[in-house]
């Protein structure tokens, strides 16, 4: 018998963490699994547009890996779970900082705040940052209440940050314009 995608237990509004607990769909949990979910298929779309040769595209499938990792962690009740999960380490974000400074090597210095765009490229960056910021606000507030491993918002923190410096080492290989925020007066 082939395995069935659907399976009707959700269809009032509730779905299963990992250890079998019941929450609403709107729950903060839910909400913050699921932003990293979305995240992820942000990441799987910019990758899909990075050369596979590149150092970026492999460094991308890492972060599908760490986010599949994390939102383990996240859909997992912290008190009745029993499967061990696969973790997440401090080099994770060690690879992320690294890449930010080689990117940055060849960058010139920020002056001022850029306007997301100049190549659609870079704005499935963008739009994967965004994403990635609110990952982390949802993260931060289910830690308000609730257990959440500490490196979980830092690598979301790190992971916004590296993919923002990503976004403009993009503009400057695809030769886009980096369109300076300059507010009117």
């Amino acid at each position: 018998m082939a395995f069935k995608i659907y399976t009707k237990t959700g269809d009032k509004g509730e779905t299963s963490l990992i250890g079998g607990t019941r929450l609403p769909k709107q729950h903060i949990r839910i909400e913050a699994y699921g932003t990293v979910d979305e995240l992820n298929a942000h990441i799987g779309l910019l990758r899909d547009v990075i050369p596979v040769e590149t150092f970026t595209f492999e460094l991308l499938l890492h972060i599908q890996d760490r986010l599949f990792t994390m939102g383990s962690h996240l859909a997992a009740d912290p008190e009745k779970n029993k499967m061990t999960l696969p973790e997440l380490f401090d080099e994770d974000v060690t690879a992320l900082e690294q890449a930010i400074d080689k990117m940055n090597e060849s960058l010139p210095e920020m002056k001022h705040f850029v306007l997301p765009g100049g190549h659609i490229h870079v704005s499935y960056a963008h739009i994967a940052r965004t994403v990635c910021r609110r990952a982390e606000r949802a993260v931060l507030k289910l830690a308000e209440n609730e257990s959440v491993a500490p490196i979980i918002p830092q690598y979301l923190n790190r992971l916004s940050d590296y993919i923002f410096v990503l976004s403009r080492f993009m503009s400057q290989e695809l030769k886009a314009n980096e369109i300076k925020w300059l507010p009117k007066k």
